[in-house]
């Protein structure tokens, strides 16, 4: 019997390497270009709590206020006060840190979260977020492996979308890599942008270890861009860094720039791999906060003709 033409190969090429490569030769060769900086809006800089673990969600919150982020993103995971909405609440009280998002356990290690139904640990993020009055939550696509529920997600989150009146912004990812090979371990891809979600987050260092042109995968969106998760990579390896904006070869600070320059109406979250040493790791946290400011343009705006950073 021969193969279905329409279902989507295991495995392909390894291609990621050599087209980050192209793609990052010829922006480097027109001389890495910088938009000029005329922001139309203050778009807010959160911290994602994923950025100082392995400390808990609550230091993340201490930092976030200490340094002046503008909110925060609350990785769902295992610690039960990433689940308890009146912890949290608590803590952006205490901490004077709006909650921005909330990242739905769809991680690959999160799989036993909740149980192993993956609609669940949609909808009791949901839920979290609705007591929470958080607008948006964050998911990754399925695994190809999760069946129905893969084959049903667009479909599935524009249902819950209408239902809930909550943005869910689905994730790029990137494939897995096996040698000379990549391992195409999403469905319906690990690029969400081509699909008819009304909302997405753009990873930059999801983009660098897949290897996709991050700017056109921002300019191709448009407005159903919603969050951005600030980091850098390297555009060589196949692992996901998450390296401080800056010290990879990804254009961050020319998306900021975009980004403002057209008055986006989304949040900018960092998610960084940062030192277990809590004074390297406060001071990456502020050198980040401090290129996101100014690329963004904050050191530009005047307060009443630019606007808030309301969400």
């Amino acid at each position: 019997m021969s193969p279905r033409r329409d279902r989507k190969p295991y495995t392909r090429a390894n291609s990621a390497g050599r087209s980050a490569k192209e793609k990052l030769s010829n922006r480097l060769s027109a001389g890495d270009p910088r938009s000029e900086q005329d922001p139309q809006r203050r778009i807010p800089v959160g911290l994602s709590t994923s950025s100082v673990f392995p400390s808990g969600v609550e230091e993340a919150f201490r930092l976030a206020h200490e340094i002046g982020y503008d909110g925060m993103e609350v990785m769902v995971s295992y610690p039960k006060d990433s689940q308890d909405p009146s912890i949290l609440r608590e803590y952006s009280e205490r901490y004077e840190q709006p909650i921005l998002s909330l990242h739905a356990p769809t991680l690959f290690f999160l799989q036993g979260l909740w149980g192993r139904d993956p609609w669940v640990k949609v909808e009791r993020t949901i839920e979290i977020a609705q007591e929470l009055e958080v607008p948006t939550i964050v998911a990754h696509p399925p695994f190809r492996w999760q069946g129905k529920y893969a084959r049903g997600f667009v479909e599935g989150v524009a249902a819950l979308e209408e239902e809930h009146g909550i943005a869910i912004a689905v994730e790029n990812m990137y494939p897995w890599r096996l040698g000379l090979r990549e391992v195409l371990n999403y469905l319906p891809d690990h690029d969400p942008t081509d699909e008819e979600y009304e909302h997405v987050t753009v990873d930059l260092s999801h983009a660098a270890t897949a290897g996709d042109d991050a700017l056109e995968m921002i300019e191709r969106l448009g407005d159903r861009l919603t969050h951005l998760h600030l980091a850098d990579g390297s555009g060589r390896s196949t692992k996901d860094e998450h390296l401080p904006p800056g010290e990879g070869n990804q254009p961050c600070a020319e998306i900021l720039r975009r980004l403002a320059n057209r008055g986006w109406e989304g949040s900018v979250l960092l998610e960084v791999t940062t030192s277990s040493n809590a004074v390297i790791r406060e001071r990456t946290l502020r050198q980040s906060l401090a290129f996101a400011r100014h690329h963004l343009g904050h050191h530009l705006e005047d307060e009443e003709d630019v606007g808030s950073t309301t969400t």
